[in-house]
């Protein structure tokens, strides 16, 4: 199965219905499972699909997804050559993250977008403070997104 049709099926799967935003609705299930790497790829498959100032916005939470990943695989491999070394690669997609929501803050389509600058703000401000030496994710204390529509 090719991977746009992959990404349709699970898509599908985690918004049954006819609901129109299946790759919206399916990142934040996905994100709040802690599934950043899925989260990632699904909403990348509406983002390449989308123009205008939305995209802009997806492109934001799809870098969130993505920083979170660098995190979780650093916090499971913590002295692998390379997860090892993914704390500044997150650091770097928190602030292009931040960067590109900001513009959609406080709230975007029924999504409270002031709540997720805090979070980034929060990542980047425990990264620095680390010198990039101390992961701030943990699986027992990971973020979750609410979108309410």
């Amino acid at each position: 199965m090719k991977k746009g049709h992959r990404i349709e099926a699970l898509a599908r799967e985690l918004s049954p219905g006819n609901d129109p935003n299946i790759y919206f609705r399916g990142y934040f299930v996905l994100f709040n499972r802690q599934d950043y790497y899925q989260a990632h790829d699904v909403l990348e498959h509406l983002w390449l699909r989308t123009e205008g100032p939305a995209a802009g916005f997806y492109k934001g939470l799809i870098q969130l997804a993505g920083a979170f990943v660098h995190l979780q695989k650093q916090f499971r491999r913590p002295f692998h050559p390379t997860d090892g070394r993914r704390l500044h690669p997150a650091w770097r997609l928190f602030k292009l993250a931040r960067r590109n929501l900001s513009k959609f803050a406080p709230e975007y389509h029924g999504f409270r977008v002031d709540q997720v600058l805090g979070l980034c703000d929060g990542q980047i401000a425990a990264l620095e403070k680390s010198n990039f030496q101390k992961n701030p994710w943990r699986p027992e204390a990971a973020p979750e997104l609410r979108y309410e529509k």
